[in-house]
C-alpha cells in the first residue's frame, strides 16, 4: 500500500531480516527459480495478497517446496496437493433437498481411517434402495469436492430404534452395518463426505477423515469431531440438553455421549461442524496447494509418542471444545519439542473428556460430567474427572498451552487491531485500530495472568466488547516457547468462517466474501501459516511480550 513510511523499529528490522535470511536460505539450498504460478489469480473484487503467487523449485522439482507470497512471506506447498486440487471437482456432495427428517440417515464405524482399512456404514432408510458416494472435499475449481467413489444400489431398511441408557442418558444406536467401504490407494488423504442417496430423492452425508500416519506434511489439520459429538442432538440428547417435560434441559443432559449415531439432518445435513467452522480454512488451504494432512482430535488421543514431531504445525479449528488428558499430554510434548501449534477458534481445551469403547470400537463413548461431583472418578483419579480444566479438583487451565484463555459468550464485536507492527499483519493493509467488522463471536477467548499463562505472551488484537452485560475484551494472541514452537490463539470462534471466498458452495452451506474482512483475514492466516510451516517458529518471530500494556 502507498502512504506514509513508518518509523523502523526493533520489530520491522527483525521481520526484514528474518524474510531476508528466510530467502537465502530458500536460494542458497540449490539453486531454486521461479517459474509461473500453479494458483490462478484471485478475481479482481476479492484480491489480496494471494491473488499472485510463485513458485521455486529446483530443477528436479520435489514434491515439497517453498511458494513465495506477494509479501515476501513464504509458504511449504507439496505437489501432490496441487496436482489433486487441479482434478476434475463436482458439486453434487451438496444436499439441497429438502429433506424429511429420518428418510436417510447413517454413521461410520470410525472417525478416521488409514489406507488399507475397511469402514463400515450403518444406514437407516425409508427408501426401498439407496446408494453412497465419497466425496473428498477440497477447492477443485471452487465446487468444493472431488466424487471419489461410488457404491452399488444396496437394499434399505429400517434400523431398530435407538437405545437409551438411564443415569448417562446416553443414546446409541445398535444398527447392523450396512456396507463395508474399502479405503484404497484411491482415497488420498483428506476430509471425505459419504454422501447416502436414497431412492426416494433423499440424500444426507456423514463425515470421515482419511489418515497418512506416515506423513511429514507441515501442517496437521485436526478436526474437531469430540467437540461435534459432544453438541450431536440426535435422538434428543447432547451434552447440553436432555428431553423433560418441558422440552428440553441442561438438567438432563447426556453425562455420556456415542459416536455410534448420525449427526441430525438440520445440522449441516450431516456433516456437523465441518463446514462451518472448518471448511473454509481447508479450501483456503487446499487452492494454495499447502503442504497439508488431515487427522482428528480421538486420534490426537491415541497418537503415539513423537508422532506430532514429523510436522511442524498442529492446527485446532474454529470450535475444539472437548479435550482429553492424552490429548492435552500429547500437544504440550509437541510443543515443548518444537512443533507450533495454532489454535484457530475459541474456547478450545475447555472441556475435560474420557473415552470408554463401544460395541462398535474403541473411542467410540465420549464422557463428560461437566459436574466433578456427579462423575464416579470424584475422589478416586482426580486427573481423569470430566469437569471443566481450569475448574478444580485438578484445575490445569488451557492457558498454560494456549496462552489465552475461555471468557464467555454469546458475543458479536468487532476485531481491533493493536499491534500493526507485527509480523502477522504484513501486507494486510490494516493500522493502529483498525477493525474488523464482526468478526468476534459468538465464543471469546482473552489473556488473563491471574491464570497459569505464559508471561512472555504478546497481544495483537484487543478487542472491547460487552457479553452478559459485562464489559470485557477478546485478544488474538502470541507466544513462543523455550523449544521455540510457536503457539498462536486468534480468541474467537469466528476466524475461519470468516475466511469464505467465492465459490461455487450457495450460501445456505457458506457465505460469500465478507468485504473489508475476508481480504485482510486471509493474509493474516496465509502469514501465519508461513510462519509456523517451516519448524519451531520462535527462531525468525519470537514474541514480543506486551500484554502489560493491557492488563
Amino acid at each position: 500500500m502507498n502512504g506514509p513510511k513508518k518509523k523502523i523499529t526493533r520489530r520491522s528490522l527483525l521481520k526484514k531480516s528474518a524474510i531476508g535470511l528466510a530467502s537465502a536460505a530458500i536460494v542458497g539450498a540449490g539453486g531454486y527459480e521461479t517459474w509461473d504460478q500453479v494458483i490462478r489469480p484471485a478475481r479482481s473484487s476479492n484480491r489480496t495478497v494471494l491473488s499472485r503467487l510463485t513458485r521455486t523449485t529446483p530443477t528436479s522439482a520435489p514434491s515439497v517446496f517453498p511458494t513465495t507470497m506477494e509479501n515476501g512471506m513464504a509458504v511449504p506447498t507439496a505437489a501432490w496437493v496441487a496436482q489433486e486440487n487441479a482434478r476434475v471437482g463436482s458439486t453434487g456432495w451438496m444436499v439441497i433437498e429438502k429433506l424429511v427428517p429420518g428418510a436417510i440417515e447413517g454413521f461410520a464405524s470410525q472417525v478416521s481411517a488409514v489406507q488399507g482399512e475397511t469402514i463400515s456404514l450403518f444406514v437407516n432408510t425409508t427408501a426401498p434402495s439407496f446408494h453412497v458416494e465419497a466425496y473428498r472435499m477440497g477447492w477443485y475449481g471452487g465446487t468444493g469436492a472431488r466424487l471419489v467413489w461410488t457404491s452399488g444400489q444396496l437394499t434399505g431398511i429400517r434400523q431398530p430404534p435407538a437405545t437409551f441408557t438411564a443415569g448417562i442418558n446416553m443414546v446409541e444406536c445398535h444398527w447392523e452395518p450396512s456396507l463395508s467401504i474399502p479405503i484404497t490407494s484411491d482415497w488420498v488423504p483428506g476430509v471425505y463426505l459419504l454422501k447416502m442417496v436414497g431412492s426416494n430423492g433423499q440424500a444426507q452425508v456423514t463425515p470421515v477423515t482419511i489418515r497418512d500416519d506416515t506423513s511429514r506434511a507441515a501442517y496437521l489439520f485436526m478436526n474437531s469431531v469430540t467437540t461435534w459429538q459432544a453438541y450431536n442432538l440426535w435422538g434428543g440428547y447432547s451434552l447440553y440438553y436432555g428431553k423433560d417435560a418441558g422440552g428440553q434441559s441442561y438438567a438432563n443432559r447426556s453425562r455420556v455421549v456415542s459416536f455410534d449415531r448420525p449427526y441430525p439432518w438440520n445440522w449441516a445435513n450431516g456433516a456437523a461442524d465441518l463446514i462451518g467452522n472448518e471448511l473454509p480454512l481447508l479450501l483456503l488451504m487446499e487452492k494454495n496447494g499447502l503442504d497439508v494432512t488431515y487427522t482428528t482430535d480421538v486420534d490426537l488421543h491415541t497418537t503415539t509418542p513423537g508422532q506430532l514431531e514429523n510436522h511442524s504445525a498442529l492446527l485446532s479449528l474454529g470450535h475444539d471444545e472437548y479435550w482429553s488428558v492424552p490429548m492435552r499430554t500429547n500437544a504440550t510434548a509437541a510443543r515443548d519439542a518444537g512443533v507450533n501449534l495454532a489454535f484457530f477458534g475459541a474456547n478450545a481445551c475447555y472441556r475435560r473428556i474420557r473415552f470408554e469403547p463401544s460395541p462398535v470400537g474403541p473411542n467410540r463413548h465420549q464422557i463428560c460430567y461437566k459436574d466433578a461431583q456427579e462423575d464416579p472418578y470424584y475422589g478416586v483419579d482426580n486427573a481423569l474427572i470430566t469437569a471443566n480444566w481450569p475448574d478444580p479438583p485438578d484445575a490445569d487451565p488451557e492457558s498454560s498451552l494456549i496462552g489465552n484463555m475461555y471468557g464467555s459468550n454469546p458475543v458479536s464485536a468487532n476485531m481491533v487491531i493493536t499491534n500493526p507492527d507485527s509480523w502477522i499483519f504484513n501486507g494486510a493493509g490494516v493500522t493502529l485500530g483498525s477493525k474488523l467488522s464482526g468478526v468476534v463471536g459468538s465464543e471469546y477467548d482473552r489473556y488473563n495472568p491471574s491464570y497459569r499463562s505464559p508471561t512472555n505472551l504478546e497481544i495483537l488484537a484487543h478487542s472491547p466488547l460487552v457479553c452478559r452485560g459485562a464489559a470485557d475484551h477478546s485478544d488474538v494472541t502470541w507466544y513462543t516457547a523455550p523449544s521455540n514452537a510457536g503457539v498462536f490463539a486468534s480468541g474467537t470462534n469466528l476466524w475461519i468462517a470468516k475466511l469464505v471466498i467465492d465459490s461455487q458452495i450457495p450460501p445456505q452451506l457458506l457465505p460469500g466474501t465478507f468485504p473489508g474482512v475476508t481480504g485482510p483475514l486471509t493474509t493474516m492466516t496465509m502469514n501465519l501459516l508461513s510462519a509456523i510451516g517451516f519448524g519451531p517458529a520462535g527462531k525468525q518471530y519470537p514474541s514480543m511480550p506486551n500484554w502489560k500494556n493491557y492488563y
